[in-house]
Order: C-alpha cells, then structure tokens, then sequence
C-alpha cells in the first residue's frame, strides 16, 4: 500500500469511527458541564462565597488536592453561576501561566502594563473592583522563584477593598512556603479536594457519553472508570482522554486506550513543567541513589552546570511534594539505621523524559 492508499484508507475507516461523536468538545479537559457532579468539597466553597456576599468578611480558601481531583473545574463552574446569583464578582488566574503578582494583576486588568510599578497595578486594580470580589489564583504553588513572598496575596489580604483569595494547589505545602506576615494575614482555611472513587468517574464519563455521543458502551466506561482509579490516582483527564481513543478507535482493548492516554498526559505534565522542576525530575531519574539527599546534590550539580541557581533543600522538597501530587514520582518513607528518610521513584518510564531534557537542558 503507498501512501495515498493509505490516507484514503484511514480517512474513510476514522470518519466511519467518529459518526456517534456529536459534541467533541467533550473530550476537551477544559470543557466544564451543565451540571458538575455535586461533591461535599463544594459546600465549604459555596458557604464562604455565601458569607462574604452577605457579610463583606473574607474567609480565605486553600484549596488542595491531587490533579484531575476536580478543584479547576469546580472553581471555574463556580465563576460562572455565583455572580448570577449574588452580588459578587469572580476573577481567575493561572499562576503556571503567570507566575508573578504584576504578571497576575496585568492578566485581571487586561494590560501589557509595562513600565508601571506593583504598586500602581495593584491600585489600578482595586480602583476597578465596583463590588466584592473573589481572586481565585490556580496553581499558586508554581509562582516563580523571584517573587517567593508571594506579594499579590499580602496585598489583597490587606487591602480595605473587599477581597477574597482562593488559592487552588496540588501541593500540601503551599501554606508553609507563604511568609509569617502572609500567612498571618491571610487565615486561609483548607478545604481538601479527595481524589474520585470509581463510582464518581464513572458518572462523569456518563455525563460526558450524554452530552457528546450518539451511542456508547456503559460497560467500556466502567472499566474505563475502575483503571483511573487503580492505576492513576484517579486522575480524571486520564479516564476523558481515555474515552477519546476508546470512541475513535472502537477496535482498540480499552487498555490499549488507557495505557496510550496515561502516556500522554505524562509527557504533557513533563512538557508543562518549570525549568527547576524538570531539572530536579531530571536528577531523580539519573541519580545512582534513590534518597532524597542524594539526589538533590545531584539536582545541585546539574542547575550550576546549566548556570542557574539551585533552590535551597526547603524548595526542592516542595517541588518533590509538587511532582508526586502529578503522580511523576513515588515518596517512600525508609529506615536508614536509626533515622527515617525519603527515596525517591519514578513513576513512569524513563526514556520519556530523555528527548524532552535534551531539548530543553544540555543534560552532561
């Protein structure tokens, strides 16, 4: 077969595949439903979106919790239906995206802001706020290095206009890197994000077969479901892109599919990752020893050979918490003599992070 036979061949079989797909934009891991799944994590945000309608009074929110647990999603939806409903305005921004406080505050005010100073960003922006208003910072965790204190959170918690903060991270040490007089300030309470059970996937890959397809398997969705669950710390975006291939590719083993997709998103998670943290996943995979002390002299030895400043072992621990919570990495507890210590193990395969660190590094 040359290659002309072969585009008409597979043109013809994938549109024969893609006819029961009458909504794509299903498979789209920004796509928010009508209605998300309800979950008890929802109530706490809900209740102090409420209070602060009613009262003016901030309460601060952590939100916390593993990727694809839901927390985005959930916030997002939230934006969209509480300021029909109150008298509040909800703002959003993706701190992977921008990682600093006057990168953030030129996103809200929609400027290029160049020349102008924190300060002024800031008083631009509360000039702009004509009600209360929630800021919903996602990814907090990734704010860059140059801006560790974090500024924009001590400005809004102190600010005499109407503010609350919500910040939404997949690590649980965000709150201990906040300086004393944020963190003082600020108050935050934590609202965990479980990760979902099988049953929860399930109904999610259901609400989307709804939405977007002509016809499907309930029992390709279950299974669909019990793999995320087993196998990926219940990582939704798993189970949607799964779905994808399992609806395009309806000849295809579902774990065929599943396996392909759980790929996928590693290889996008390494590819979304900041310099210093795939420097350190970098360490991880070519350290002899597998504690976490070694490999952060081997982290050490790399960032200077590639003339960047290592972070302090407070950091890289951070940024360790950071990668297991995208399932990259594996924190073993081990008793070495008489002490506890971490190893440190991948989670996927090795030759994955290879092409992308040599793009990206000159790895020695």
């Amino acid at each position: 077969m040359d290659i002309d036979a072969y585009l008409r061949n597979q043109k013809e079989r994938m549109g024969k595949e893609t006819e029961q797909v009458a909504d794509p934009s299903i498979f789209d891991f920004n796509y928010i439903p009508d209605q998300p799944l309800m979950r008890d994590e929802c109530k706490p945000l809900i209740d102090a979106m409420l209070r602060f309608d009613l009262t003016g009074i901030p309460t601060h929110l952590a939100v916390i919790g593993s990727r694809g647990s839901g927390k985005t999603l959930t916030l997002k939806f939230l934006q969209r239906i509480v300021p029909q409903q109150t008298g509040l305005s909800v703002v959003y921004a993706n701190c992977r995206h921008h990682n600093t406080s006057f990168k953030i505050l030129a996103h809200l005010l929609n400027l290029e802001a160049r020349g102008a100073s924190l300060a002024e960003l800031f008083d631009r922006f509360c000039a702009s706020c004509q009600n209360r208003r929630i800021v919903v910072l996602d990814e907090v965790d990734l704010m860059s290095f140059k801006d560790r204190r974090r500024e924009i959170l001590y400005l809004l918690s102190r600010s005499e206009r109407p503010f609350m903060v919500i910040m939404l991270s997949n690590s649980p040490h965000v709150l201990k890197e906040l300086d004393a007089a944020t963190r003082s300030s600020l108050q935050p309470r934590l609202v965990h994000f479980r990760n979902y059970n099988a049953e929860q996937i399930h109904e999610i890959l259901r609400e989307r077969a709804r939405k977007g397809l002509k016809q499907w398997d309930d029992g390709r969705l279950a299974e669909i479901a019990a793999l995320t669950t087993r196998n990926t710390n219940a990582d939704t975006r798993v189970a949607i892109k799964t779905l994808c291939y399992s609806v395009t590719e309806s000849a295809t083993e579902v774990v065929a599919c599943f396996e392909q997709a759980r790929q996928d998103i590693v290889v996008d998670l390494i590819n979304d990752l900041s310099s210093h943290a795939l420097m350190i996943l970098w360490a991880v995979a070519n350290s002899p020893s597998d504690f976490a002390k070694d490999i952060y002299q081997r982290y050490c030895r790399f960032s200077q050979s590639q003339k960047e400043k290592p972070f302090s072992y407070v950091y890289f621990y951070s940024n360790l918490s950071y990668l297991q919570s995208a399932g990259l990495i594996a924190l073993i507890s081990a008793k070495v003599d008489k002490a506890y210590t971490n190893r440190v193990l991948l989670t996927f395969d090795r030759s994955i992070l290879e092409p992308i660190c040599r793009f990206r590094f000159d790895p020695q």
